[in-house]
């Protein structure tokens, strides 16, 4: 995957250790994105090559600068060294806008669009929300957006803005969860089922719901839509995973083995074939990055689908997956961030 070049144009820092990164590309030509989409920013220490996935804050449709918003994380290699060393002039490398968490907007379309946001979650969708906004005619959006506090929602201005400009389209409803108001205070299922069929302007069939935030929080949307009788091809989630070098060493989960040979694979990626080896505890990635194989990826973890990639002959099991549909997997699709072969001779394009 192609790598690009952005100069930090400026920083405004958010209360919750979060930042705001303006992005001017060296190139002078911005790379063209989908609403919804994400960066990997890459960082090299002594020793490897990092990536980290932010979202693109920023929407295709309007004429501003590329955003992206980085919550430090107490542990987080790069979003430490973001949110503690970048300043204004430096250059960031990141790789092209990838991510599935996407919106296209249809100009003449009429139907109801509902973001369920928790914290740092709202940064793709206020891109996609203003997509919505200035891109469609008549399509109303519900922007339901859990914070700690008043003072940690993060583009407060900004969305009242909209909420003002759009009044007639747009409806932003804010959940405290230290508010008095417990009836306000954190999304349920209740409250889910009476702002859906409160807000919800047009058929339930043409309704669509985003989701980002903790899987908790979005298991708890996406359970309560579907029992409400909303197809799953009408919601769509985006997970904020803290991989391993962000993570807390104590909330490791289990690791079962399931399988402990070794399996042949045939990668091709672009003109190039290779044959490797997979241990039963390394992922087909991590192998191929052994061999200095230039292959996509970011997250590392079976998440964000920057490794998506077609098993056409073998099989491969997978340790988690947050991305591919089970039609998709049923058609080869996988993952070889956490994709382990399954059988020799698996043949995988990339």
């Amino acid at each position: 995957m192609k790598k690009l070049q952005f100069i930090t144009a400026a920083i405004v820092k958010y209360p919750g250790e979060i930042i705001k990164i303006t992005l001017e590309p060296a190139s002078g030509i911005k790379p063209s994105f989908i609403s919804g989409q994400f960066l990997s920013v890459v960082i090299t220490n002594s020793t490897k090559e990092i990536r980290r996935s932010y979202s693109i804050c920023s929407s295709p449709f309007i004429d501003e600068p590329i955003t992206i918003a980085v919550k430090r994380i107490e542990n987080g290699e790069v979003s430490r060294r973001l949110f503690n060393e970048l300043r204004q002039g430096d250059v960031l490398t990141t790789l092209e806008p990838s991510g599935v968490f996407t919106y296209t907007p249809e100009t003449e379309s009429n139907r109801t669009i509902f973001l369920f946001a928790a914290g740092i979650g709202i940064t793709p969708l206020f891109s996609t929300l203003k997509t919505i906004l200035v891109a469609e005619n008549d399509s109303h959006v519900v922007l339901i957006y859990s914070n700690r506090t008043k003072e940690t929602i993060l583009f407060y201005d900004e969305l009242h803005e909209l909420q003002n400009k759009y009044s007639g389209r747009f409806k932003l409803i804010c959940l405290i969860s230290e508010s008095q108001n417990l009836l306000m205070a954190r999304l349920n299922k209740q409250l889910i089922y009476e702002l859906v069929e409160e807000h919800l302007v047009y058929s339930p069939e043409s309704a669509l719901f985003y989701t980002c935030g903790p899987i908790n929080y979005m298991d708890t949307c996406r359970l309560t839509l579907l029992g409400m009788g909303f197809d799953k091809s009408q919601i769509k989630r985006e997970t904020f995973f803290i991989s391993e070098d962000e993570g807390d060493d104590d909330n490791e989960s289990e690791v079962i083995t399931v399988d402990t040979n070794t399996y042949t694979v045939k990668l091709k990626h672009k003109d190039k074939q290779v044959e490797l080896d997979i241990p039963y505890n390394k992922s087909i990635l991590d192998i191929a990055l052994d061999n200095n194989l230039d292959l996509p990826y970011s997250c590392r973890s079976g998440i964000c689908g920057t490794c998506t990639s077609l098993c056409t002959d073998g099989g491969v099991r997978m340790d988690y997956n947050e991305v591919l549909t089970d039609t998709e997997v049923e058609n080869g699709k996988v993952l070889i961030c956490v994709g382990h072969p399954i059988v020799n001779g698996n043949e995988i394009i990339v």
